[in-house]
């Protein structure tokens, strides 16, 4: 986010524990993928992916609609007949947050 590095991850494991921790205060998370860019070169790829990301929680006694605009650098490896993303860097492009009644 503003061209820092926020975490790095490797793993499911470490994903999945990553992101329950922050999304765990929020009542709703939902990530609208939009259009994506890739190369294909045999069984490696690379691409970018657009998504709007948009959660919902409660914020000094308030409920908050966080919209964040992201983008994904990937890098893709076909495995036993399916594509797997081997490398990902997300960068946050933007965000808003507005209370909703």
């Amino acid at each position: 986010m503003n061209g820092k590095s926020l975490l790095r991850l490797k793993g499911r494991i470490e994903m999945k524990a990553a992101f329950a921790e922050f999304l765990k205060d929020y009542d709703v998370v939902y990530h609208f993928n939009g259009q994506q860019k890739l190369n294909i070169n045999q069984d490696i790829a690379t691409g970018v992916l657009y998504c709007l990301i948009t959660l919902i929680g409660i914020e000094n006694d308030k409920k908050i609609k966080t919209s964040i605009g992201a983008t994904y650098e990937d890098e893709y490896i076909l495995e036993n007949g399916q594509w797997l993303v081997s490398k990902r860097i997300g960068s946050f492009e933007w965000q808003d947050k507005i209370e909703i009644v």
